[in-house]
């Protein structure tokens, strides 16, 4: 039997008098790679804000005691002419030297240099605001697992990237997932994506439409109900 980690219930967030979420209840077992879908404005990042303890809100939130937890959120611009290098960024979190082209190598910022000797990754000196989209976000998932956390909050893992560079991102999470025991939490617009790498999908639009197995739980159904007259656009042949 699986082991929960999380148990969310009757979950209401509300800013004055807009309801974002409203009586959200869901679990989440140790391992899964949970993808979080819904509309623009349904209350997605909210959702992980209030995992977070970061905003106010009524119904339960239970993580299992001692569980470490990295967010990644889904804009973190950095101007080009920020004074701040990505070893000083790693730093914040680590100053062992070692594991920080431990995270890099993780993430698929392998070395240019000799790597048995990790002297210096061509990378450390480089700005923050100097990075490719996809070397960022790779800077940004090797920061969130410098700590070797147990599960990892990611909004919109591929926004800003090309698309070239989407597939490399979720493969990365996916090898994640299965080398670390990490469980993924993950918002997205992409259902062949919820297909390919989540093991269970979320439906939210305000209040729960749908959780499960993508293949069981994602109908046309509750496509109309989730995207409304847009759920043609999102609807697709899956037979695995």
């Amino acid at each position: 039997m699986s082991e929960q980690i999380l148990n969310v219930q009757n979950l209401t967030v509300s800013f004055g008098n807009n309801t974002v979420i409203e009586n959200l209840s869901f679990s989440v077992n140790k391992n899964d790679v949970v993808a979080i879908v819904g509309p623009n404005g349904a209350g997605k990042s909210v959702l992980f804000r209030a995992l977070l303890q970061f905003v106010p809100y009524t119904g339960k939130i239970e993580w299992t005691k001692k569980l470490k937890v990295s967010y990644i959120p889904q804009k973190f611009n950095v101007d080009r002419d920020f004074p701040i290098t990505v070893k000083e960024f790693l730093r914040l979190k680590s100053n062992n030297h070692k594991d920080i082209l431990l995270a890099l190598e993780s993430v698929g910022l392998k070395n240019k240099q000799d790597e048995q000797h990790h002297i210096e990754h061509h990378l450390l000196n480089e700005r923050m605001g100097w990075l490719s989209g996809g070397q960022l976000q790779r800077v940004l998932i090797a920061w969130a697992i410098l700590d070797n956390p147990d599960v990892l909050l990611f909004d919109e893992p591929t926004a800003g990237i090309d698309v070239g560079g989407e597939e490399t991102i979720y493969n990365l999470l996916k090898k994640l997932n299965d080398e670390r025991a990490m469980t993924i939490l993950l918002i997205s617009h992409d259902l062949n994506i919820v297909y390919k790498y989540a093991n269970t999908v979320l439906c939210v639009n305000k209040q729960k439409i749908c959780f499960g197995r993508p293949n069981d739980v994602l109908d046309p159904q509750a496509l109309v109900k989730l995207y409304g007259g847009e759920a043609a656009f999102y609807a697709h042949e899956h037979k695995n």
